[in-house]
């Protein structure tokens, strides 16, 4: 058995033999590399395998949901471009038209119908969307239908957008409730180093906990075409794992990986799934929100909030920065070492905060005319980081 660095506390060894796993919902991700190997359009050289594989996961009872990239791959040849450095819009382009052409190529793998479920960041950072997701999908996986998911990159900008499949992958399991997620790459799992350029690297069958030294493992995409690579990999195992889903990393280019997958044994990198799981709307606060603005905590309210399971009163707030709405996701920071403590939707806007900053909570009608309740982030709308 091959020793690994004292370093990964949390991580089991490879030698130990494959772990048994189990699911019944699961979100399956595919990367660009799978869907066109040569980036010049869609290929069946991977894809086949897998579509065959969620074919017999579906006749085995078990719903499956993908989230495919590729669409940028797909389109390149298709869109004129002058340099392996493309414009943002130039990308759109390309995405928009290898859209179609990926989704034509899924589709000839099954006999089921599929559907094409295109998201962006301000999707899942809005609640009512986020549930109408869930419903939608709910609905097609009852119909027998698999839904195939992408980010909508024609209508994403830098403020709306998720950025990788890896991370939309989790956020996706998360909103179909599912029991697993399978990201699907050109490599076998998480390394103790990058195996392309290191042979003495051992991969590592079981991770219990993700810490910075599981981060500084990580390794960076080679391919121009990707937004992802091993790190927003890991990324998006932490945000499934607080949430009570299993993550797996395996390797897609190899058919006896699906093999082993319907043998329920892992062939790649399991994260393991937390068993102290937040709540959805504490995890789509976390992951799915962005913060608009910053209010700076003191103290006191840093200790209660992180101790005493408190809420935030006006009284602990020591300065309001950036213009935001009632209603709008803030960052909690800790005044004294400037560290981010918790995210939480404030009950009132940046204007009216700094007027009953410093307050009490019962000056807060008499100060401001009105009073939208006695706390201006509530704990049940508040996740500590």
């Amino acid at each position: 058995m091959v020793v690994i660095i004292c370093a990964l506390s949390h991580a089991i060894p490879s030698g130990i033999s494959g772990v048994v796993m189990n699911f019944n919902r699961a979100v399956i991700k595919v990367g660009s590399a799978l869907v066109a190997p040569n980036q010049n359009g869609c290929s069946g050289k991977y894809t086949l395998a897998i579509a065959q594989f969620i074919t017999k996961c579906q006749q085995q009872g078990k719903e499956i949901i993908l989230v495919s990239s590729g669409g940028v791959a797909a389109g390149r040849s298709l869109i004129q471009h002058g340099s392996t450095k493309v414009s943002v819009a130039t990308k759109k382009a390309m995405s928009s038209v290898g859209q179609m052409q990926m989704m034509a190529n899924w589709q000839r793998f099954f006999d089921i119908p599929c559907s094409q479920i295109l998201i962006t960041q301000e999707d899942l950072a809005d609640r009512r969307r986020f549930i109408s997701i869930k419903h939608t999908i709910k609905i097609q996986l009852d119909n027998g239908v698999l839904p195939i998911v992408n980010e909508n990159d024609t209508v994403a900008s830098a403020n709306s957008t998720v950025g990788d499949n890896d991370n939309l992958a989790a956020l996706v399991a998360q909103v179909c409730e599912a029991d697993s997620l399978f990201i699907l790459s050109d490599i076998d799992g998480v390394f103790t180093k990058d195996p392309k350029v290191n042979d003495d690297a051992v991969l590592i069958p079981e991770i219990e906990q993700i810490t910075e030294e599981i981060y500084a493992m990580a390794g960076v995409s080679r391919n121009h075409l990707a937004t992802g690579g091993m790190k927003t990999k890991i990324q998006a195992a932490e945000k499934a794992v607080e949430h009570g889903i299993n993550t797996y990393i395996v390797n897609g280019t190899r058919s006896e990986v699906f093999s082993s997958l319907l043998q329920e044994i892992n062939p790649g990198t399991r994260f393991v799934a937390d068993r102290n799981i937040i709540t959805a709307k504490k995890h789509w606060l976390k992951h799915s929100l962005r913060s608009q603005g910053k209010i700076s905590l003191d103290a006191g309210a840093v200790n209660a909030l992180i101790n005493k399971g408190a809420s935030l009163l006006p009284s602990g707030i020591k300065s309001v920065n950036n213009k935001f709405k009632a209603g709008d996701s803030v960052d909690l920071i800790d005044d004294q070492n400037k560290k981010l403590i918790a995210k939480g939707i404030s009950l009132y806007n940046h204007h009216d905060l700094k007027r009953i900053m410093g307050k009490h909570s019962d000056e807060i009608e008499c100060i401001l005319g009105h009073d939208q309740g006695d706390v201006v982030v509530h704990r049940d709308d508040m996740v500590i980081l």
